[in-house]
């Protein structure tokens, strides 16, 4: 009953064999978060396990790989190493190796290393051909700056910035 002999049982297809799912760098191996058509989530995600969104998210998302259904909604910043994207999106999103799907609906911006898209998909930005790997650095080499502005109610507006250039 509780033995690991999995003679004779069906799995459904599914397979546990080491190369079946690609390693993602951060997401914990075999762990996943899935959330159903009927959840809505307002605020940010930030997820260590691999992600599966069928409902709405109204926030930014960041995890390491994420599947997103075609009745799906996120209105928010979209980050992973992995992303198969199927719904709509409203917000920037930032993948090292993105599949767009036909049914996917992007209003934003669109930076990838490797991307896939698929006949029918629909996008409404700019793609940015980026390098991870340099983006991390530039990133982490841009310190933080606080600007004045002078508004014109003479009231004094701070702006933080990660541009080299605004300091």
């Amino acid at each position: 009953m509780f033995n690991s002999n999995n003679r004779g049982r069906d799995t459904g297809g599914a397979t546990n064999s080491p190369g079946s799912q690609p390693h993602v760098p951060g997401a914990k191996r075999g762990m996943f978060s899935v959330l159903g058509p009927d959840v809505i989530i307002t605020g940010n995600i930030v997820a260590t396990a691999d992600l599966h969104i069928d409902g709405r998210v109204e926030g930014d998302v960041d995890c390491g790989s994420l599947v997103q259904g075609t009745e799906s909604r996120i209105v928010g910043l979209v980050k992973a190493e992995t992303a198969r994207l199927a719904g709509a999106i409203d917000g920037a999103v930032s993948v090292r190796q993105l599949t767009i799907e036909r049914a996917a609906r992007i209003t934003g911006d669109v930076e990838y290393e490797t991307i896939s898209i698929e006949n029918g998909a629909s996008i409404d930005g700019r793609l940015k051909h980026v390098a991870i790997d340099a983006v991390r650095t530039l990133e982490r080499a841009a310190p933080a700056t606080t600007m004045l502005i002078g508004a014109p109610s003479d009231e004094t507006l701070f702006v933080e910035s990660n541009d080299a250039a605004a300091a």
